[in-house]
């Protein structure tokens, strides 16, 4: 598990007992909100658990909405963060089996291609990637997307409390070995159940630490 500062342990769970609120959707680029404060965005497959875990992070029990039905998140969700407004989270499109026609599916990789690849203020990406499967072939894609734009991003494992300790382990060890071998990955993986709280201070405290 990453180790962060005590400190900042406790200026991020102060940060994110304050304001939190949704600010828009964006289902093209020119929708975007002005790009006035850094930015940290949520990226992974659909059915991952972004939303429950976003929920967590933010002491919200409604904040993203969650849905049995994957690929409900069609747009780029942004939700302003402190106040005054110290930064952002970007909720992204869930990828892979998502149930919507090839051009919509077709729209989320170029609104997310295009997002990741212009916008000078998104300072990190999390991906989600679930513990009871590991890295799976869909995410890849994603990965190879953010290496390309030199994106720097973090994998975070959710779903943790779903699998044994030592298969946790196991997957771990797998996704950090993964990610020393990609240019734009912290070499670091957080570990996270949005039922059981594990990981959620150190997910906020790397959150707060990539957007200082």
């Amino acid at each position: 598990m990453a180790e962060f500062d005590p400190d900042l342990v406790e200026g991020a769970r102060k940060v994110f007992s304050g304001p939190v609120a949704f600010l828009k959707s964006a289902p093209a680029l020119q929708f975007l909100p002005d790009p006035v404060v850094n930015e940290v965005a949520f990226a992974g497959r659909s059915n991952v658990g972004k939303s429950s875990l976003l929920n967590a992070l933010t002491n919200r029990n409604a904040l993203a909405r969650t849905s049995v039905t994957p690929g409900r998140t069609q747009e780029l969700n942004f939700f302003d963060v402190g106040d005054p407004l110290a930064f952002r989270l970007v909720d992204m499109p869930g990828y892979g089996f998502a149930k919507a026609p090839k051009d919509i599916v077709k729209k989320w990789r170029y609104l997310v291609n295009d997002f990741l690849r212009g916008r000078a203020v998104l300072k990190r990406a999390l991906v989600l990637i679930d513990s009871r499967h590991g890295i799976k072939p869909v995410d890849i894609e994603i990965l190879d997307m953010l290496d390309q734009a030199a994106v720097s991003y973090r994998l975070v494992l959710t779903k943790a409390d779903k699998v044994k300790a030592t298969d946790l382990a196991r997957v771990q060890d797998e996704t950090e070995a993964a990610a020393r071998k990609r240019p734009a990955a912290h070499p670091d993986v957080i570990a996270t159940s949005s039922e059981k709280g594990m990981g959620i201070p150190q997910l906020r405290a790397a959150v707060l630490e990539s957007v200082r």
